[in-house]
């Protein structure tokens, strides 16, 4: 794994960028995976400000979601078809047909994920983009999740609700389940970019980076990846 430290989260959205841009540069028709919450904003925010200064063009490309809760759709601004919306796809040229995300309100859970895991197979991923859970998880598969797991449903961990429950108005609202990448759909993408900033990210980085390869912490799976960079900051760095 290659890790690149830099100073602070403007630091790690810009380096993070510079990456985007090659690969969008480079292919044109790139298949993108992309993340949500707060880590990937800063990347989303450069990649919004080069395309409307005459920047890189995303008009044939494809991305594909990690993750999505379930019960949610575009109609809830707490699902993140509305954060991608809200954050990167109505901002750049991207085709709204060529973004791709789990329904979080279809009626047939198993079939949706088999919906996408099909999606997936057909079209690989050229660059993935994660974050990383403070219990070192990567999309929604929580410790515990087995390496050959593909898109499935999993029941989200106190921690993981705890975490996401700075982006909703009280914890009671953050929902209990959600639809999820598994970490062999990940393993799958040609190049992958983690980002992470922050003290509380410390010892996930560390068990990621240097820890024993198990299931308990679901990033250390990385560590197997043929191209993979973690870009982080000195907080997130510490112990390393």
């Amino acid at each position: 794994m290659n890790v690149i430290i830099v100073k602070n989260y403007d630091e790690m959205s810009k380096k993070a960028f510079e990456i985007m841009k090659a690969a969008v540069t480079e292919k044109k028709d790139a298949v993108l995976g992309l993340a949500t919450g707060s880590t990937p904003i800063g990347l989303y925010k450069e990649m919004i400000a080069d395309h409307k200064a005459g920047g890189a063009s995303y008009a044939d490309v494809k991305a594909f979601n990690l993750d999505e809760y379930m019960g949610l759709d575009y109609s809830s601004d707490q699902s993140y078809v509305y954060f991608m919306r809200e954050n990167l796809f109505d901002h750049i040229d991207i085709k709204l047909e060529n973004t791709n995300i789990e329904n979080g309100k279809a009626a047939d859970p198993e079939a949706e994920c088999a919906r996408y895991n099909a999606l997936l197979a057909e079209n690989t991923v050229d660059l993935q983009i994660l974050g990383i859970g403070s219990n070192g998880h990567i999309a929604f598969n929580e410790p515990g999740t087995s390496f050959d797991s593909v898109t499935h449903v999993v029941d989200l961990t106190e921690n993981t609700i705890k975490d996401n429950s700075r982006l909703f108005a009280s914890i009671d609202e953050v929902p209990r389940k959600a639809f999820t990448m598994g970490l062999s759909n990940i393993m799958a993408a040609k190049k992958i970019l983690v980002l992470a900033n922050g003290a509380n990210k410390a010892k996930a980085v560390y068990g990621m980076v240097r820890g024993e390869v198990t299931e308990n912490v679901p990033a250390s799976i990385l560590q197997n990846h043929a191209d993979c960079t973690l870009i982080c900051d000195e907080a997130a760095a510490s112990l390393l």
